[in-house]
């Protein structure tokens, strides 16, 4: 009797704990699919046309790095800094200046992370802003930023274009989106990332998408999707789904590539071979680590791809801002420093939220983060 009993027990403790594991994946797949900054997923009409504009990397489903871009890089990740993952004081922040003296003048504006905005050719673009406090679907939880930029959205100038390299929440925020609505007039992104922000703003006509290779013109200044090496998905269930890029920008004056997230890969010489020399680079460096080094570049790799690219000036992004790796917070600077020493390359560091004038690199070439802690 007693056997049967502790077996009653049993079975009825199993069947509680597979209703409950079972209702808990009806609230997360609910939840995911309500909650809009989880974003939108393409149709079967959507898929159909990104096979078409995008073959050779989009299989109907899922999005590819294609093979035969695919080469080593540098396999060692050795850290340069023993300082923690975020500093333990405020960094240095200093006030934008978004007014442009000539037609010809390029400016850079970094507030953290990858989040810049770029004027040029008398247009202003603004690519992967995230302005919230947490890289996150939700604002109680995930990480969470050691750096505020000195400026909120609102005090922004108008923005001609916003450009997305794929769709994480540290380059893709719900909130900073629908404000960003009121201040742009398009928002131009890879394949698949227009299904997020439709979700979220009341004007679809403001989202146009691109595929690799793709073009815009904006009174004289033309904006390229070009190729990155990374992944995609703001779920689990949605990994692929949408296609991660790199922006070339371009005038009769200066060029200059945004490189997205991105390993490194032979698509760093294609661009190169399409579009020949570049004045600057604003490079993936940080957040790197040796178990996801597929899709981030070590810093190394970092000035390799600038030294493919034949770049005059190579900028450090994707730090600063968010710990979302192990290494120390300023690892990344100095790793850089010293893989374009030598190479002909001048590595620019403006401070958070300088604006930075491509006519002027040596004064923006202090290693202020030395500093600090």
């Amino acid at each position: 009797m007693k056997t049967l009993y502790r077996k009653y027990r049993i079975m009825r403790i199993l069947f509680w704990t597979l209703l409950v594991v079972l209702l808990l994946i009806v609230f997360v797949t609910l939840f995911i699919r309500i909650y809009p900054s989880f974003g939108g997923r393409p149709s079967k009409a959507d898929r159909e046309d990104y096979q078409k504009r995008a073959a050779g990397y989009f299989d109907g489903v899922r999005f590819r790095y294609p093979a035969e871009w695919e080469i080593s890089g540098v396999a060692e990740d050795v850290r340069a800094s023993s300082k923690g993952t975020s500093p333990k004081e405020e960094l240095p922040v200093e006030k934008p200046d978004f007014t442009t003296a000539k037609p010809d003048d390029v400016t850079v504006t970094w507030f953290g992370h990858s989040s810049v905005l770029i004027q040029m050719h008398g247009e202003i673009i603004l690519i992967d802003p995230v302005f919230s406090k947490r890289s996150s679907p939700v604002q109680w939880v995930g990480p969470s930023r050691f750096t505020e930029p000195s400026v909120a959205l609102e005090d922004l100038p108008r923005i001609d274009a916003v450009l997305i390299s794929h769709d994480h929440y540290d380059h893709l925020d719900m909130d900073t989106i629908i404000v960003l609505e009121e201040k742009t007039d398009r928002f131009i992104v890879p394949l698949g990332v227009e299904k997020h922000i439709r979700r979220w703003i009341k004007d679809d006509n403001k989202v146009v998408n691109a595929a690799w290779w793709e073009s815009f013109e904006l009174d004289g200044l033309t904006i390229t999707c070009a190729p990155a090496n990374h992944h995609s998905g703001r779920s689990l269930g949605d990994q692929e789904n949408t296609l991660v890029c790199s922006w070339v920008l371009r005038d009769e004056y200066h060029q200059i590539m945004e490189s997205g997230d991105s390993g490194y890969g032979a698509h760093f010489a294609d661009i190169y071979d399409r579009f020949g020399d570049f004045d600057l680079m604003l490079a993936e460096c940080g957040q790197y680590n040796a178990n996801w080094h597929d899709w981030h570049m070590f810093p190394e790799e970092s000035a390799l791809a600038a030294q493919t690219l034949h770049a005059k000036a190579v900028m450090p992004i994707h730090w600063g801002a968010f710990v979302l790796s192990t290494h120390g917070w300023d690892d990344s600077p100095e790793r850089l420093l010293a893989a374009v020493e030598g190479q002909g390359i001048e590595m620019i560091t403006p401070r958070l939220c300088e604006t930075m004038n491509l006519e002027n690199l040596e004064k923006y070439q202090e290693r202020w983060w030395k500093e600090y802690e």
